[in-house]
């Protein structure tokens, strides 16, 4: 009865469009994203939602009476069984899974929309209670849902769980039959656990192992490894004991999550087990981890002395010297060790690694004939990598910069070879610039019309723009050359937001927003998600998701997490709430006043706090810089004084007001100390001014761009260019 119903009544929501599955979507209330106004309502489902809320982050009896209470107030109602979803979910949630059973049994039928969130609850809580009978009919709505469910590789599990006992090789058929929809590790887990309850020992220790050697850390690692103790002593001699490549794999996960100590005990036990090549992997792997935990003293001589034969292994040693002799600035290590790799493992992807790590200590230290030929090996002998693009750069841009007759040649080279790195709209702007220094104005048009056209809410379109205006270009003929030469590759385009809603999508937004009226904010959020991943518009149900958010930063994160191609969207192909969702201007009124008595662009300013904290007056940096516009506590107290802040202490910093009115002084200074250079005030503001002084001594920048894209710090790089950027874009959403 339930999916027959489901089958009506879906298709009907779909078929009559977003605005009637809005209002049908609770019997009374607000859409998501409106719940101050709802607020309004005492008994409203925006109350509702704060009801149910505040008693999953803090359970007592006083917030659980409250629910109740307005549970059975609306008994008939679609709000009434939302509130009772919000009590059984909380219920599973504290394990009081006959409870949980109690309160879920009979909402099936009465919230048809998302009855397979009822039902797979409802499942597990008997699961969890030994009530295994009826769990495979009770999951039927997670499977037969018109829409995919968000539970069903997790149903899965909890159906193997329930027929383990006392049908364990149809709970290992289930779990074969749907492995790559189930979530790992813990399908892994089920299903070990599952040839475990049939008697298949040996498959149980394969998937158990599969889950302890790629899985080191969590809940599965420890089931896993409690398991794989028990079956060893079980099976003795017949025990298979594991692949050294799994053993090593552990360690190696455990070196790349950055638990380096842990990391070490693992290779040193391998060191000790294992023979050939993986004992030398894991050898080298405790140099390795000295090294990435900090201890380059123990690592150097360590690797030093390590006698190798040749292998991967011995790249991987050579690669850690390499790294060693960069961060001791011992160049003649450093050095030895690239060409080593180059003679022995020109294709080695340690050798790679090498190559990267010398040529950015090269670049950071300024020293282009030691830089450019390791960066030219890059992209000749890895063409296929993805550092092949931004290696070939390197080389261009600084052929650009010297004024080389073969410049325009490699600038269109980048461009031909490279469409898709995110060094194209650079390349254009300086093939622009060169077209230009060659009085071909009309090639000069047409490469900034294209940079203008596929990057539009980047800084070099903005730069673009701006050439445009020049009257020499802006009157310049049509360039059949330039013309053909941008016709020989294809830039990416980002299509346009297409704002009718399709039926999956409306019926995504729907379901969420039921879940989001019982209070299950994580869920409705989750379900949006999976929607964009899955049958649904990204765009769309991100603008949903954000729109119900409780702040601006966090809608924007929402925003940003599913909308990965805006920057090369036109602001005209999507609504202004997407943009104004991505580019929120909260806290506008101390914002503006404090830009403004500061002499300062209020959109630059805006642009900044979106890239230091995207308005968290909350945000702490791993620098320890403080609130919207990330200020160190000693330079807060500082410049608070230049502000005329008398009460200062570190916690003023996460007032938005407070913060704003010492950001800006900060960044009033900067411009003052970099003669009113707002690229150089910037790059100050984000690496420090004596980083800045020793760039502009490197040479004599012909234009800002220059100096920008000379910055040898990536972060500061893309940070000057984010910042403006953004001000370009608050400027014309806003002004």
């Amino acid at each position: 009865m339930i999916r027959q119903y489901l089958a009506k009544i879906i298709p009907a929501l779909w078929c009559s469009g977003l605005a009637a599955l809005f209002t049908l979507a609770f019997s009374a209330g607000p859409p998501a994203g409106s719940q101050a106004q709802a607020a309004k309502s005492a008994t409203g489902p925006a109350n509702l939602a704060a009801l149910v809320r505040t008693y999953r982050e803090a359970p007592t009896p006083a917030k659980r009476a409250a629910v109740e209470s307005y549970a059975a107030a609306h008994e008939k109602e679609t709000s009434g069984a939302l509130a009772e979803l919000g009590l059984g979910i909380s219920a599973y949630q504290q394990q009081d899974y006959a409870d949980a059973i109690r309160i879920l049994r009979p909402l099936s039928a009465r919230l048809p929309q998302i009855s397979d969130y009822v039902a797979y609850y409802l499942a597990a809580a008997r699961v969890e209670s030994k009530d295994m009978a009826g769990v495979e009919q009770d999951l039927a709505p997670v499977y037969g849902s018109v829409l995919p469910s968000p539970y069903a590789g997790r149903a899965w599990l909890v159906e193997a769980h329930a027929l383990q006992a006392s049908q364990p090789a149809e709970a290992v058929r289930i779990l074969r039959e749907h492995y790559q929809d189930l979530p790992q590790p813990d399908g892994d887990v089920i299903l070990a656990d599952g040839y475990q309850a049939a008697g298949e020992l040996a498959h149980a220790a394969d998937f158990y192992q599969r889950v302890y050697y790629r899985y080191p850390s969590g809940n599965a690692a420890s089931r896993a490894a409690a398991a794989l103790i028990t079956l060893k002593d079980a099976m003795g001699t017949a025990y298979p004991a594991p692949l050294p490549q799994q053993m090593l794999q552990r360690a190696d996960r455990l070196l790349d999550t950055r638990e380096y100590r842990l990391a070490r005990t693992e290779y040193q036990s391998l060191v000790e087990q294992l023979t050939g090549v993986e004992r030398d992997r894991a050898r080298v792997g405790l140099g390795a981890a000295d090294f990435l935990g900090g201890n380059t003293a123990a690592a150097y001589p360590y690797l030093r002395a390590l006698e190798l034969p040749e292998s991967e292994a011995e790249a991987q040693r050579l690669y850690y010297l390499e790294e060693c002799g960069r961060r001791l600035a011992d160049d003649d290590e450093m050095m030895g060790a690239v060409n080593r790799l180059g003679q022995s493992y020109p294709h080695s992807v340690w050798r790679l690694r090498a190559l990267l790590g010398a040529a950015n200590r090269y670049l950071v230290a300024n020293r282009p004939d030691d830089y450019l030929p390791l960066y030219t090996a890059v992209y000749e002998d890895f063409p296929a990598d993805p550092a092949a693009a931004a290696s070939h750069w390197k080389v261009v841009f600084q052929a650009y910069l010297n004024g080389q007759p073969e410049t325009s040649d490699l600038l269109r080279e980048q461009l031909q070879k490279y469409p898709e790195n995110a060094n194209a709209g650079s390349a254009l702007y300086f093939l622009g610039r060169s077209m230009e220094r060659a009085s071909d104005f009309a090639s000069a048009a047409a490469y900034y019309r294209r940079l203008a056209q596929s990057f539009p809410n980047t800084y070099y379109a903005l730069l673009a723009r701006q050439r445009l205006t020049q009257p020499e270009i802006q009157n310049a003929p049509l360039s059949q050359n330039a013309a053909e030469f941008l016709g020989s590759f294809s830039l990416p385009e980002a299509k346009p937001i297409v704002q009718e809603a399709s039926s999956n999508t409306t019926a995504r937004v729907g379901r969420s927003r039921l879940l989001r009226a019982a209070g299950l904010i994580d869920l409705a959020d989750a379900e949006l998600r999976f929607g964009a991943r899955t049958d649904g518009q990204p765009a769309l149900l991100a603008m949903e998701m954000a729109g119900a958010a409780e702040t601006p930063y966090q809608a924007l994160r929402m925003m940003k997490s599913l909308s990965s191609d805006y920057l090369n969207l036109p602001l005209d192909l999507a609504p202004q709430k997407y943009w104004q969702l991505l580019f929120p201007l909260p806290y506008r009124d101390d914002l503006v006043g404090n830009a403004r008595l500061k002499d300062l662009d209020p959109y630059l300013v805006a642009g900044l706090v979106r890239q230091e904290s995207e308005f968290n007056p909350q945000a702490i940096s791993r620098a320890n810089a403080y609130g919207l516009t990330q200020i160190r506590p000693a330079t807060g107290k500082l410049y608070a004084k230049r502000s005329g802040i008398a009460a200062f202490t570190n916690r003023s910093l996460f007032q938005p007001a407070l913060n704003l009115k010492i950001g800006t002084t900060i960044l009033r200074s900067m411009l003052d100390q970099n003669s009113g250079s707002v690229e150089q005030a910037l790059a100050s503001y984000n690496a420090g001014p004596n980083h800045v002084i020793e760039w502009l001594m490197w040479r004599n920048y012909r234009e800002p761009a220059e100096f920008v894209e000379s910055i040898p710090f990536n972060e500061t790089r893309e940070y000057v260019q984010a910042v403006l950027r953004n001000a370009d874009i608050y400027r014309r959403l806003y002004r």
